[in-house]
Order: structure tokens, then C-alpha cells, then sequence
């Protein structure tokens, strides 16, 4: 593609004969901020030390600007990486730790002064040059990690669960920090986190992995409201699964059986009749009437499945609540407060009934949830 950057083709690795990585093709766009989302062992981190050359490649190629990175040392290749520790020099100052990289590549001077100067500039560390690490805060020592990256000039930044060491109110702010210096640089991020929350909120695209593999690269939105598969589903956000048979398929969606009920679906995946699908639905996606409610709401009656509130969760701005369904599928709902809903009262035990809007579910391949 023609704004891409690094071209990513067939990309493999191996260690003593065990696949960790295999098949990897990804364009990485110039100027994006991706995210390598995945649970642990599931090769993230491992791509992204393939693209920095601290791993050997054992099958496919990486395309930066059309070089071949494949036989180019770490030390000589245009990225830069930040980890998850830092590792920062406690005996060097803030401004000794950000020149390191430039005078190693025989950077002096004025010209060694402008830099890091700048590069502390950006990551709003100026006034903190003279001191060492351990006077600064985590918060702090993970700007300095990153203006040393960024210090070198390089044509992409790799960031390997730098946040991960963080408190949360911490972890929060330096995300959004982290978004707007990619903003405002145009040079490409590419991260690494397990936190979905994390991915979602901060990046262009989002690359799910799972067992050495890309399950789905897309948006973040459509990544949350559009999975690909069962395990994009319940690893990005909360998922409640209904198991539906599919009746008939029509041009216009599909006819399904959904807890012993004709259940119409406008999507256009097409499952064979007699086959079984998960119907996906998000716990904000749901709404939760009251008998006497759901009275007053007849185009929702018909799509009404009948449930028994198990628990109730109060969150200040919102309620979570746990209701089991007649079949015995328990299922999530979120539920918000606002002007017309303001007290949102639910007893455990409480019959209730559970509707979404038409056309907001999504439909999958079965497989075991469990």
C-alpha cells in the first residue's frame, strides 16, 4: 500500500523448532499508532523485537521504505525501542541518559546540545536535565526512556508495554500523553500491551494476536463492535454469547432460533440452515425492562427474552447486573443512569425481560465458549 512504511511478509520465528510466530503479513502505515494487542505467549512482543533486530528472523522478510531490514543489526536500523523497565543509566542525569545513543554515532557539541535539548523539549522534561533517575517519578523516568528513543531520529518508535509498571491514575494520564506526542511528531508508534482497554483507547488500528498469529487488524471500534472471531469476541471487552440455530438464510439476514424463539437477524454472514451460531451481544448493548416497562415498549416485545436478575452491581454513574435467562445462560447488562431512568432499581431474584436494538448484535461461527 502506498502510504505504508514497513512492509511485513510471511513473517516467522522459531525457537528450537517450536513455532511462536508464523505467517505474519502486515502493512504498518507511516504515521499511525498500532497496537500489537494479545495475552501472554501469544507472540506480541516477539514481533516487535523482530522489528527492532533483537530476534534473528527464521522464515519471511521486513520491508522498512523498501530496505530489506533482514540482515541490518538493531544498531543500525532506523527504530528505536522503549521497554517496559526503562532501563535508564542511575548513575548518568536525565541529560547524560538521552545523550547516550547520539554520542555513540559520534554526535558533539552544540549539535549534541540542540538534540537532546529538543528531545527533552518534547516529552516536557527541560527543566528536569541535571537530575538523575532515581529523583524522578515513574511517570517521569518513562518520558526520559522516551525522549532517549526519540532522540536518534528514528523513522519509527516500538514501545513494549512501557506503561505496564505504572499506578492506574498514573497509567491513564501517560496514555494520553503518549497519544498526542505520537500526534504531534507524525512518526509511527507501534505498541505492545495485553490491556484492551489500552489498545482501544489509544490507537489508529489494532492488530488482535493470539497463538503466533494476527486474528484481526482493523480500527479499534470495529475490532469492539465487529470481532472476526470468537477469540477477538471475548478477549476485546466483555461478550455475552447466545447460542441460536439458524432456521432459514434470506437474501435480506438470516431466521434463527434463539432460546426456544424465532429470532430475525439482518446481517450478511451466511450460515448453512440446521447449523449453530453464537449470537454476540455487548452488556451495554442491552436493555433491561420490568414487566410493566416492557408493557409500554411493544416493538421490543416480541424480541423479549425473559430473565431473573442474579446480581446487582453498583458503579456510580451506572449499574452492572447479572440476569439469568430461562435456558440457564447468564448474561451481562450495563445499565445508566440519566434523566429518564435516574434511580435504576433492580432486586436479585426480580423478573425481568432483556431486549437490544435491532441489528446491534453480531453473529459468529460456534465453537466452545467455555
Amino acid at each position: 500500500m502506498s502510504d505504508s512504511i514497513l512492509q511485513i511478509r510471511g513473517l516467522g520465528k522459531a525457537f528450537g523448532g517450536d513455532w511462536v510466530l508464523e505467517g505474519i503479513d502486515l502493512d504498518i502505515r507511516r504515521g499511525e499508532f498500532l497496537t500489537l494487542l494479545g495475552p501472554s505467549g501469544c507472540g506480541k512482543t516477539t514481533l516487535l523485537r523482530l522489528i527492532a533486530g533483537l530476534e534473528t528472523v527464521s522464515a519471511g522478510s521486513l520491508h522498512l521504505q523498501g530496505r530489506d531490514l533482514t540482515p541490518i543489526p538493531a544498531e543500525r536500523r532506523p527504530v528505536n525501542t522503549v521497554f517496559q523497565s526503562y532501563a535508564l543509566f542511575p548513575h548518568l542525569t536525565v541529560f547524560e541518559n538521552v545523550a547516550f545513543g547520539p554520542r555513540l554515532q559520534g554526535v558533539k557539541g552544540a549539535e549534541l546540545r540542540r538534540r537532546v535539548a529538543d528531545a527533552l523539549e518534547t516529552v516536557k522534561l527541560g527543566e528536569l536535565a541535571a537530575r538523575r533517575p532515581g529523583q524522578l517519578s515513574g511517570g517521569q523516568q518513562q518520558r526520559v526512556a522516551i525522549a532517549r528513543a526519540l532522540v536518534n531520529q528514528p523513522l519509527m518508535l516500538l514501545l513494549d508495554e512501557p506503561l505496564s509498571a505504572l499506578d492506574y491514575k498514573l497509567r491513564k494520564q501517560m496514555q494520553l500523553e503518549l497519544k498526542q506526542l505520537q500526534r504531534r511528531l507524525g512518526i509511527t508508534f507501534v505498541f505492545v500491551t495485553h490491556d484492551q482497554e489500552e489498545a482501544l483507547s489509544m490507537s489508529d488500528r489494532v492488530a488482535v494476536m493470539n497463538a503466533g498469529r494476527i486474528e484481526q487488524l482493523d480500527t479499534p471500534r470495529r475490532v469492539y463492535e465487529d470481532p472476526a472471531s470468537l477469540f477477538v469476541a471475548r478477549f476485546v471487552g466483555e461478550a455475552n454469547l447466545l447460542p441460536a440455530r439458524v432456521l432459514e438464510q434470506r437474501p435480506d439476514g438470516l431466521s434463527l432460533e434463539l432460546e426456544g424463539k424465532p429470532f430475525e437477524a439482518a446481517r450478511p454472514q451466511r450460515f448453512e440452515p440446521g447449523g449453530r451460531v453464537h449470537l454476540l451481544l455487548r452488556p451495554e448493548d442491552l436493555d433491561v425492562w420490568s414487566p410493566e416497562e416492557l408493557r409500554r415498549q411493544p416493538e421490543y416485545q416480541a424480541r423479549a427474552l425473559a430473565a431473573t436478575v442474579e446480581e446487582v452491581i453498583y458503579k456510580g454513574a451506572e449499574v452492572d447486573l447479572l440476569v439469568r435467562l430461562e435456558s440457564g445462560v447468564q448474561v451481562a447488562a450495563t445499565a445508566f443512569f440519566d434523566e429518564e431512568d435516574p434511580t435504576l432499581e433492580y432486586q436479585r431474584g426480580e423478573r425481568v425481560f432483556v431486549t437490544w436494538p435491532a441489528g446491534w448484535e453480531v453473529l459468529l461461527p460456534f465453537e466452545d465458549a467455555s
